[in-house]
């Protein structure tokens, strides 16, 4: 898009360039009168360009926002899936710890304490 601006904006001033010489060159009016319409021939064309320009940069201003807005939407869909998959690793690893901690128990011996009482 912006390349396709460059290009009218490039047409726009060449266009009113040409103009003006085949004005200055073909025109039948006095000279004080050649410059007011070739002065009134770049007032206009200056307003075309100023509208042209603010036209792109609001063009370019919302492009922007949807592009930050889409940029802001998948970084949060991506944390929110990594989160939950992050979520899935600890309750695996939570399980896993609490088998092994079963058979840990079920490897330990309970120690038999064999009291002999004495009598005096």
């Amino acid at each position: 898009m912006a390349s396709n601006t460059g290009q009218t904006i490039l047409a726009l001033l060449t266009g009113a360039a040409i103009g003006a010489g085949i004005g200055i060159l073909y025109a039948p009016d006095k000279g004080s009168k050649t410059r007011n319409k070739i002065d009134k021939e770049r007032k206009k064309a200056q307003k075309r360009m100023k509208k042209q320009i603010q036209t792109t940069t609001s063009n370019l201003s919302e492009k922007a926002q949807q592009a930050r807005t889409s940029f802001e939407q998948k970084l949060e869909d991506t944390l929110s899936s990594a989160s939950y998959k992050a979520d899935d690793i600890l309750l695996a690893m939570e399980d896993k710890l609490e088998a092994l901690r079963k058979q840990n128990a079920k490897l330990q011996k309970e120690p038999t304490t064999t009291t002999k009482k004495t009598t005096a």
